[in-house]
């Protein structure tokens, strides 16, 4: 007796389908080493002499491999009167850390109250959100400054910290939103007959289930925060200068730039950015596998 081969079994590939899988990963390829190698040119410049960088056959491989880079970008000032590597980094992360806490807080108890309750002007609330974070920035860097400037929080950094604030909320809170409007309701309701209070629903059952996207937006924030560069030049300067603006006074500091330090400077400044996201991609996984549901 004949028999039938199941569909979609034994299948050969057509040289046609070979090709244009070759063609997407080689094309795939070229874009990501084209954005990589910035990166990689950077890190070797940082490691190359000053008199190597200028030179007009540069190489591809720090030849000379030097620190000289390294430590004249840790231990000297931006410009005489303007503060040091150090002190910059200090004030980057508290900057971005004080972001991070406040505005997961923030937009986890907006993003409920929007997904989860209704009440009256709830779509107005949630348009005027999206509104907000569509203006720029910049158009707003002169009524920004002039308030500031009347409570006196101009060249402090929590003046610094709730204009990055107010620029990160916005989105934290459409994206978390949809997080929680992503969990169904049941589950809770199921965890309260089975004996749980609301409180504990939710912290056992919905919030397991949310730790994915209060990673992702704390991710944002931070990056975000650590890399704002237009308005703590404006607010910002002497000893308050936080990485960015510091890194662009350091390079602009004397008429022949030390590009090599410069180099160093802004691999140290990319450096806390990775262990950042190395720190909390574990637990962004780890969110995911909490939240599945046993069958």
């Amino acid at each position: 007796m004949e028999t039938k081969r199941p569909k979609g079994r034994g299948r050969t590939f057509r040289p046609r389908n070979v090709w244009t899988r070759v063609a997407l990963n080689s094309i795939a390829a070229i874009v990501i080493a084209c954005s990589v190698f910035p990166v990689y040119w950077m890190v070797n410049m940082s490691f190359t002499p000053p008199q190597k960088i200028i030179s007009r056959e540069p190489a591809f491989f720090p030849v000379e491999f030097t620190w000289k880079n390294y430590v004249t970008a840790w231990t000297r000032e931006a410009a005489p009167g303007q503060t040091d590597f150090v002190h910059g980094l200090g004030a980057s992360i508290g900057v971005a850390l004080a972001v991070v806490v406040v505005c997961a807080l923030f937009a986890f108890l907006a993003s409920i109250a929007l997904a989860r309750f209704a009440f009256k002007g709830r779509w107005v609330f949630i348009i005027s959100v999206l509104i907000v974070q569509m203006v720029p920035g910049e158009a707003m860097m002169y009524t920004t400054f002039n308030m500031l400037d009347s409570w006196q929080l101009v060249n402090t950094l929590f003046g610094l910290f709730l204009v990055h604030l107010a620029s990160v909320v916005p989105f934290t809170i459409w994206t978390l939103r949809g997080f929680v409007a992503g969990v169904p309701a049941d589950l809770e309701e199921a965890a309260q007959i089975d004996g749980c209070t609301k409180a504990q629903a939710f912290w056992k059952v919905t919030f397991p289930l949310l730790a994915p996207g209060l990673v992702s937006t704390g991710i944002f924030a931070f990056i975000q925060s650590w890399n704002e560069f237009t308005m703590a030049l404006l607010l910002l300067q002497g000893y308050n200068l936080t990485l960015p603006p510091w890194l662009n006074s350091f390079q602009s500091a004397t008429e022949a730039t030390n590009w090599g330090a410069v180099m160093a400077g802004s691999t140290l400044i990319a450096l806390p950015v990775v262990i950042f996201f190395l720190f909390v991609q574990g637990r962004m996984v780890g969110g995911l596998v909490s939240g599945a549901v046993k069958g």
